[in-house]
């Protein structure tokens, strides 16, 4: 992030120095764009900055760097050595940090502004209260009876309290917060939450004896009637299904009690809502208990919104899939997309060239993490930061972690190569020491990773698009196709080398990736078909086509005629509004301004019928991954401490705390990496010997699958050590906070500081080397 100093910065020699080294001793955890100006200058004090320019040091963090730059007055002297450019690029961000934190104000103003417990008709009402001053009092505005404690709202006739007061009232009711949260156990995020937020301004409302309800109200009608709340709540995602079609999602989990539950889920252009779930542990997952469960959720929805089911590629499922087709035969199955293009990833994975720097990778991080000494060495290397990262999938924490090991290379050479290292018992010169030590320094493994990583990179960014809640119906063929080119250009384009990998990623593909429903997405796609109009004149696209025409018009002759024979050549001639200058260019770049439904909306009038069947289509997931990462919500649900819920009420609270995410639209909305797991569940393989979910842990004789829903995903992370079988080794925890991306600004004053920022994008630069001829995959 700092760059060196030049010779012509007016800085001293022994600042620069100083400055220098602490920059690259220490790095904070931020994308802000100051720190191009600003180096630290003090291990121990993280607000002291160095500007790159005049030399200056000043406290208080990187928003004064900034106006310092800016040579914005009032708070810090201005920068005698800023170019026009600079001022203006540090201007433009105080500018915009500004703008942020009064669209937050306004916004948390926004929430609070939505709650009220007065009725605007009615006159204040006098009721008795429990607590220990028994007396009748107003509801009302808390301020009619105690002093406001914003002092930034002053009104006639307000009580004046000095700032040393109102500070410790505010230190009193916040300690009393934090008392509960502590002890509750409640996670600390949870005070960002709006509906907390919009709580204590009820509470503030109501006044003083406020007593909260029982367990019996939280659990029962209080329940009740946020779920009631809830489903009105839904109504815009009811419209969308009816507007531009919905995919049915469904999946089968197993509880702490090995109950068996199936959920389903509704996906739209909106996003994915939670419909309901079911405890199935008696009955047998058949395909045609599948297909009823399905079929009664279709009912619900209802048949014309439906466009499609997803789910993975079991041998049930595709038996269910056959029964829909007999039943209602306008309605497709497609198999997941991220559950197929894993299967491609670790199927390529298994090959030779791969699979061997894989298997060296485990070993390191595997040494790593059982002994308590190597661990702090590297943690002290890597700034506190792990080499393991857990992914969704096993395949996911593979290509991960040897991300973050390429990421760390430097850091792990200088940690072996240290007196440190070779002076311990787990240095180079002892037994064990030796394989570690020699994998970090051989070229070969580090050429490898490289490698494996170009390799994998265009299928993983496949990966995270399908994974993602943006429709993709209308990318998953184009892009693979894409992706295919890349690994054909990784392998520098020698048949030996891509060969099999282009094998693995067809047979995976066929019959899943290439279905009538993805080529006629791919075709109406105006991303790639304005770039190349050749794709009409592939017959198994052009068949696709006209079997999606005649299961969207089943039975109608004439509009599969107008479909085929009018409208389709309007599309493939540019005709009309197809033709105009701006329909292209509004269909020229795949970045987050691009949307494919948009642009048929907007430009698909004339061929009414094939617009709305274009915009049903392309508004389309093609992933199930939506109703999978509904478990992490059941899990969070149904903890050790709460494994007595019944099934019932645990689906209300996940239809409330699920959907709830799509109701608020005010909460902020961090990108985070689809790939990223906050649980390590398939992260074991990589940190003790066996840990893999397929093989048996020793002490116990189950399988570490079985163990992960038994016990816990957090648990299942550190298996528990038997009294029979003392050898089994615990590995070692990881920081919750390290699988956490934080893209915040550095304006927030109580933002937390780490010293390295883990990039969960780094998928451009590796394996520059060349396979060599003859080299076997």
């Amino acid at each position: 992030m700092s760059q060196p100093m030049s010779q012509s910065q007016n800085v001293s020699s022994a600042a620069s120095n100083a400055a220098t080294d602490s920059s690259t001793g220490l790095k904070r955890a931020s994308n802000d764009m100051g720190w191009e100006y600003g180096i630290l200058v003090d291990p121990t004090n993280l607000d002291k900055i160095q500007c790159k320019l005049c030399g200056k040091i000043m406290s208080s963090g990187i928003s004064r760097l900034k106006k310092h730059i800016a040579q914005i007055k009032g708070s810090v002297s201005s920068c005698p050595s800023a170019s026009k450019e600079d001022i203006a690029k540090c201007k433009a961000a105080v500018e915009e940090g500004s703008k942020k934190k009064k669209d937050k104000l306004q916004a948390a103003k926004e929430i609070r502004e939505e709650v009220t417990i007065i009725e605007e008709d009615g006159d204040d009402e006098e009721v008795d209260i429990v607590g220990t001053r028994k007396r009748p009092h107003t509801l009302g505005p808390m301020d009619k009876y105690v002093s406001d404690i914003n002092p930034g709202k002053k009104t006639m006739g307000q009580q004046t309290i000095s700032a040393t007061i109102l500070k410790a009232r505010i230190e009193k009711v916040d300690s009393f917060l934090a008392r509960w949260v502590y002890e509750a156990g409640i996670p600390f995020h949870a005070i960002d939450n709006n509906s907390f937020a919009q709580f204590c301004e009820a509470v503030g409302q109501f006044g003083v004896g406020y007593q909260p309800p029982s367990q019996y109200k939280l659990r029962e009608p209080l329940l009740k009637a946020e779920v009631e709340r809830t489903k009105k709540c839904l109504k815009k995602q009811e419209e969308e299904w009816a507007s531009t079609g919905c995919s049915i999602m469904t999946d089968a989990w197993s509880d702490r009690k090995r109950r068996s539950i199936m959920n389903l889920c509704v996906n739209c252009k909106e996003g994915t809502t939670f419909l309901s779930s079911k405890e199935t542990s008696d009955e047998s997952h058949t395909g045609e208990y599948i297909f009823n469960y399905v079929d009664k959720c279709i009912e619900e929805v209802g048949p014309k919104n439906v466009v499609q089911v997803v789910t993975d590629n079991a041998s049930n499922n595709m038996a269910a899939a056959e029964l829909l087709k007999i039943k209602r035969p306008n309605i497709f199955w497609s198999s997941c997309a991220t559950h197929t293009i894993n299967l491609m990833l670790e199927g390529i994975g298994k090959l030779p060239k791969f699979k061997g720097v894989i298997e060296k990778a485990k070993a390191f991080t595997i040494f790593i993490y059982a002994h308590h000494t190597t661990l702090a060495f590297m943690r002290k290397a890597t700034k506190k930061r792990d080499i393991v990262r857990p992914g969704v999938t096993r395949f996911a924490t593979s290509f991960l972690t040897l991300q973050s090991l390429a990421e760390k290379k430097e850091a792990l050479k200088g940690m072996v190569t240290s007196n440190e290292w070779g002076k311990s018992k787990w240095g180079p010169s002892s037994t064990k020491g030796k394989t570690p030590y020699a994998t970090v320094l051989s070229i070969s493994f580090w050429n490898g990773v490289s490698l494996c990583l170009k390799v994998f990179a265009p299928l993983v960014k496949v990966l995270r698009l399908v994974d993602g809640d943006r429709p993709s119906m209308g990318f998953v063929y184009g892009e693979l196709q894409k992706a295919k080119q890349e690994i054909i250009e990784a392998c520098q384009s020698k048949e030996a080398q891509y060969k099999p990998i282009l094998e693995i990623i067809d047979a995976k593909a066929q019959g899943r990736l290439d279905s009538p429903l993805h080529l006629t997405a791919y075709l109406l796609n105006p991303f790639y078909f304005y770039k190349d109009q050749t794709i009409q004149n592939d017959s198994s696209i052009m068949e696709a086509v006209i079997e999606c025409v005649e299961r969207f018009y089943p039975e109608d002759v004439d509009a599969q005629g107008d479909v085929i024979n009018k409208e389709l050549l309007m599309y493939k001639n540019k005709v009309g509004m197809f033709g105009k200058i701006v329909a292209a260019k509004g269909c020229e770049a795949n970045n987050d301004n691009y949307d494919p439904v948009g642009w048929w909306s907007n430009y698909g009038n004339s061929t009414p019928k094939l617009q709305r069947m274009a915009m049903r289509i392309l508004a389309l997931t093609s992933s199930s991954s939506g109703c999978e990462r509904n478990w992490s919500t059941f899990e969070g649900i149904h903890t050790k401490k709460r494994n007595r819920l019944d099934a019932t009420r645990m689906s209300n609270l996940v239809y409330v705390q699920f959907n709830a995410k799509l109701i608020n639209k005010k909460a902020r909305r961090k990108e985070k990496d689809v790939l990223l797991a906050s649980e390590a569940t398939y992260a074991q393989g990589w940190i003790v010997e066996g840990g893999d979910d397929d093989e048996v842990e020793p002490g116990s004789g189950l399988t570490y699958e079985l163990l992960a829903t038994t016990m816990g995903v957090d648990e299942v992370f550190m298996p528990r050590r038997s009294g029979r079988n003392v050898g089994v080794r615990e590995p070692r925890e990881l920081h919750e906070e390290d699988f956490v991306s934080e893209d915040d600004s550095e304006e927030e004053e109580n933002e937390e500081i780490d010293f390295e920022s883990d990039g969960d994008q780094v998928l451009e630069g590796y394996g520059g080397e060349e396979i060599e001829e003859g080299d076997e995959l």
